[in-house]
């Protein structure tokens, strides 16, 4: 058996002797090497005796299935990639085969162009497609990646970006679709970027989309292009988002706010595999690897009415959650670290910052409710304020935690009365017994402390603290704040 798998080789398994001939005629004609074989018997001896690019097996075999075969190949570490034809109406089957590893998945009768972009794309062939112009392709979008790999973007050492990595470098070699789920700022399409990037397809396009953006009279146009004449102002040709991304990648973030006829026509395309500008009578063929995310909980979507049940199955083979910052502060300092390198080289200054001891226990103790986006955002801003090479607390907008004695301070302006027990911090100080209550207490002395700054200007103080006014007055309502002559605020209406 050769040591790696010969460039263009296919073997094909099928028990119809007419499928076989037909796959294989097709094949030969685009310049493959083909073997044939009827059953998974036969095509594991021919497997012995050589390696391939890739396995187009049909799921069902006299002596067993697509799946068998599959599982084999798996077991035994084998590189080939396994693309597996289902029955038409099968989607389940679709779905199960994805999740076990294969690459891609055809339906009968099969398509022979979709069938040739989906080899082609297999053993790492340029799919090629109809272009109608570079600069009807949405240049801003539709740029190649110059940059470095994104995994070394992904910085964390905790148990969750362990396993997000690891499954980045499973799902990077298959066509499986992913759906990507997780708070906004926590760094969803940097994962989208990381599995186009583990895959076949890094030479290609990557489209980012974000759906929630679109006005909806313009979402069929924008994703599906449209010819010349097909409306008033359409003066030329145009592709629309996934002829951008032919042989790529298209993300399409927050998925979740697309409307139900949209998100109709979308499952439409990703079951027949190709798409229709507005003004076309007939369809084009797509080869486009979809990935999805959203900070939404797209199964109560679901049950709400809100997102079709068949397009979140079809979406939903491989899931990846992305945890909030909060549930993995162990990764706060080396983030912060490779994210001031990253902004100072970015300045160009040649400055080698770095946080101090009370910043890093400031951030520890930071909600960060905008996630891995607000810390950037703080160490920018921090950056611009510091004089220096070295970053405090007070540059982060964050309040000084290192261990000392605070009181609160006496003010006849504020409804705020003294937390019942000390908040000396020292070591020697006795562990709180109510440790809910006690960081309530630190947290409503440093806005009254921030407040009395800015003369009692919400937004002011707000600012000073990374806080938006919302957020400012959140706090207040919950922490019982609120300024001479005013009316506390329900908590629920801040």
């Amino acid at each position: 058996m050769t040591s790696s798998a010969t460039p263009g080789r296919i073997l094909v398994v099928d028990d119809e002797p007419d499928l076989r001939v037909l796959y294989e005629l097709t094949l030969i004609r685009e310049g493959y090497g083909v073997e044939t074989a009827g059953c998974v018997e036969e095509a594991w001896e021919l497997l012995q005796d050589d390696v391939f690019a890739a396995v187009i097996s049909d799921m069902r075999l006299p002596d067993g299935t697509g799946l068998a075969l599959l599982d084999r190949l798996e077991k035994a570490g084998r590189a080939e990639k396994v693309i597996v034809i289902t029955a038409y109406g099968s989607p389940e089957n679709a779905v199960k085969a994805l999740k076990a590893g294969a690459f891609d998945y055809l339906t009968k009768p099969v398509d022979l162009k979709q069938f040739r972009l989906v080899v082609a794309s297999a053993v790492g062939r340029p799919t090629g497609g109809r272009r109608w112009g570079d600069k009807n392709f949405l240049p801003a979008i539709a740029g190649r990646l110059g940059r470095d790999n994104t995994l070394t973007r992904m910085v964390g050492s905790s148990a969750p970006m362990c396993q997000i990595r690891a499954l980045i470098d499973k799902v990077g070699r298959s066509m499986a679709p992913v759906l990507i789920q997780g708070e906004s700022g926590t760094g969803k399409e940097l994962v989208a970027r990381a599995i186009h990037e583990s895959g076949v397809r890094a030479s290609q396009a990557f489209v980012a989309v974000n759906c929630g953006a679109i006005p909806e009279h313009l979402l069929e146009a924008e994703f599906f292009g449209y010819r010349k004449g097909a409306f008033t102002g359409a003066t030329e040709d145009r592709g629309g988002f996934f002829q951008a991304a032919q042989g790529g990648t298209l993300f399409l973030d927050e998925i979740g706010d697309l409307p139900l006829l949209m998100q109709t026509k979308l499952l439409r395309v990703i079951q027949e595999r190709a798409v229709r500008p507005i003004g076309m009578s007939t369809e084009m063929p797509i080869d486009v690897r979809i990935l999805s995310a959203t900070h939404r909980d797209l199964s109560q979507e679901v049950q709400a009415g809100r997102f079709r049940q068949d397009l979140f199955y079809r979406l939903n083979v491989i899931e990846i959650r992305v945890p909030p910052l909060r549930e993995r502060r162990e990764d706060v300092a080396e983030l912060s670290s490779a994210i001031l390198n990253r902004l100072s080289q970015d300045m160009g200054d040649g400055l080698n910052r770095e946080l101090s001891a009370t910043a890093h226990a400031a951030l520890q103790h930071h909600p960060f409710v905008g996630n891995v986006r607000e810390l950037e955002n703080m160490l920018h801003r921090a950056m611009a304020l510091s004089s220096g090479t070295t970053i405090d607390a007070a540059d982060l907008g964050l309040a000084d935690i290192e261990p000392v004695e605070l009181t609160l301070p006496t003010h006849d302006t504020h409804n705020v009365s003294a937390p019942a027990s000390s908040l000396n911090t020292s070591p020697s100080t006795a562990l709180p017994t109510d440790l809910a209550r006690y960081l309530d207490d630190m947290e409503r002395e440093i806005l009254v402390r921030a407040l009395d700054n800015h003369n009692h200007n919400r937004t002011a103080a707000g600012q000073r603290l990374g806080l938006t006014l919302r957020q400012m007055r959140y706090r207040m309502a919950r922490l019982g704040i609120h300024l001479d002559g005013e009316a506390p605020l329900p908590e629920d209406m801040a």
